[in-house]
């Protein structure tokens, strides 16, 4: 589990704006999970050795099945670094019986002002051989460009 897959976008926001909606519940529910998907944050503690835990249920899982059960994904995610406004590192685990889903995933979420806004740039670290490369990195810009959506107050 060396691989690393990445994505970027800038997001007309400052960071310290990108930085709060990474660390509030109902703000991660609306604009984190990608295209096709809800989530819900059933637990939540943000801090250093905290974390959350959130279901990722497909809205059709007929040609998505998912890693915890046909519709559902599963993941808990702890946080091994919080630098306000700059960074966030998270640890995911998804519940899975699927060996090939197993291990801890490092996401790190770097935040960079440019210009006006903020360049935002996901690297995930140690990423299970059973998450499609192509699909999480479609994923990873998916949610980005929600979050985006979301803080600019665009559709």
């Amino acid at each position: 589990m060396d691989r690393t897959d990445r994505s970027s976008r800038v997001i007309a926001v400052p960071p310290a704006t990108v930085y709060g909606a990474l660390l509030d519940p109902e703000s991660l529910e609306a604009w984190l999970p990608p295209d096709g998907m809800r989530g819900r944050v059933e637990r939540w503690d943000p801090r250093p050795g905290g974390g959350f835990r959130m279901v990722l249920t497909y809205l059709d899982p007929t040609d998505s099945p998912g890693k915890t059960s046909d519709a559902t994904d599963v993941v808990d995610v702890g946080f091994a670094e919080l630098v306000p406004p700059e960074r966030v590192v998270q640890r995911a685990v998804f519940e899975a019986d699927d060996p090939s889903f197993a291990g801890t995933m490092t996401m790190t979420w770097h935040l960079a002002a440019a210009g006006d806004g903020t360049e935002v740039t996901v690297t995930a670290t140690d990423v299970p051989p059973g998450i499609d490369q192509v699909d999480h990195e479609t994923g990873i810009a998916s949610s980005l460009a929600n979050l985006a959506s979301y803080l600019e107050g665009t559709d």
